[in-house]
């Protein structure tokens, strides 16, 4: 679950972190109460979307009177931002932050994640905040620091010194950047974190360190004891997506035109990737997991058909828990509901494969068989093509 940065810093700033004054709007009518309620005079309009890259998108901007930071709102709320991470379809914003403006004098970048590698928290830090961190590791990966900390332990002042000696921070800048460091390991432990990225950690002129970015990710297992933290775990879902996790669906709807029905993330991605080496396009990404019910199957096959731009579906499972005669009659009971007229490709293996394959042959229905995925993504892929 991502937070936006609003719902970010107010995490922070509960957890007495220095972050700039602010105050989150979602019209652009009510900026100027907003500005007098808090205060500022000068700052930084900043688009409210789950995306990096905002500021080269035009989603962060800089204000100098009520008037100019009105108008920039209004521009911003209800624009599409593309970005990289976006692709070309963009994200609709609905919202802003108002921002005080910071004098900065230096720029950090500073992340807590986990290192599965070594089944621990990583603390990543680099001189060279404001920059893209993929471009910094791959560029110059030398200015990253990884710092390991011990689990269920406070950090210890030998690995605070040593991320603020490698940014070269001493004194009192020193001292506040130990206090910061600890204070966000603690905000990471306390809501569950997959990543807590600061980006940048600013020094400004007269007034220390303050977090001026926050990109926020509360791991999806729990969610369930994370409700205060303000996150929704929808904020990013189509309403299709959110059908399909009632019902314990893993689905991510695609570009393309080829229907994908899988068990299992793995097989998922082989699928997607044999429908690309084909020439063809997977329409999304479903895993009905391995122990759906014949309801749920049933559902996911709703779901894909929901979607306009399929012109073709390919089922594709490999039974272990999930047994293959359960995927067939979810198969049958979904072309039923749905009056289904698209051609249909079904490739099952494993667990009951043979009595699968007869419920398929005698329910009548108009499916083509596929011996394994090569095949299946070959077959998709040359229907499609027959029918242009």
């Amino acid at each position: 679950m991502k937070l936006y940065e609003y719902q970010s810093k107010a995490l922070l700033k509960k957890a007495t972190l220095p972050v700039p004054a602010s105050i989150h709007v979602s019209k652009a009518s009510d900026v100027p109460a907003a500005l007098k309620q808090t205060g500022i005079k000068t700052g930084v309009v900043k688009a409210q979307a789950f995306t990096g890259g905002r500021g080269k998108a035009g989603g962060v901007k800089f204000f100098r009177s009520v008037d100019e930071a009105k108008s920039i709102a209004s521009e911003m709320i209800g624009m599409k931002l593309v970005t990289k991470q976006t692709g070309p379809e963009g994200v609709t914003v609905n919202s802003v932050l108002l921002e005080e403006a910071s004098n900065i004098e230096r720029e950090f970048y500073m992340a807590l994640l986990l290192d599965r590698s070594k089944v621990n928290p990583v603390i990543m830090i680099s001189p060279d905040g404001g920059m893209e961190i993929e471009v910094v590791a791959e560029k110059t990966p030398e200015r990253i620091l990884r710092l390991y900390p011990e689990i269920g332990q406070p950090l210890s002042d030998k690995l605070k010194k040593e991320g603020a000696d490698f940014l070269g921070l001493t004194g009192e800048n020193e001292k506040q950047f130990g206090e910061i460091l600890q204070k966000l390991y603690g905000v990471y432990t306390e809501y569950d974190a997959s990543l807590l990225e600061i980006n940048p950690l600013v020094l400004a002129k007269d007034k220390g360190l303050a977090i001026l970015d926050c990109k926020f990710d509360i791991d999806d297992n729990a969610v369930f004891r994370q409700a205060e933290s303000g996150g929704n775990p929808n904020a990013e879902k189509t309403e299709a997506e959110i059908e399909a996790s009632s019902y314990g669906l893993n689905y991510i709807s695609l570009q393309g035109n080829i229907g994908c029905m899988v068990n299992g993330a793995g097989l998922a991605m082989a699928t997607m990737d044999s429908i690309k080496y084909y020439g063809g396009e997977p329409a999304n990404f479903l895993d009905v997991g391995g122990s759906a019910s014949e309801e749920a199957v049933a559902k996911a096959f709703e779901i894909i058909t929901s979607d306009a731009k399929v012109e073709c579906i390919l089922v594709n499972i490999f039974g272990g828990i999930m047994q293959c005669d359960t995927i067939a009659h979810g198969i049958i009971a979904g072309v039923k509901k749905s009056e289904l007229k698209l051609p249909l490709v079904v490739r099952l293996e494993g667990t009951n494969v043979e009595i699968g394959k007869k419920i398929i042959q005698e329910s009548g229905l108009n499916i083509i068989s596929a011996t394994d995925l090569d095949d299946g993504a070959k077959k998709a892929v040359s229907v499609i093509s027959k029918n242009k």
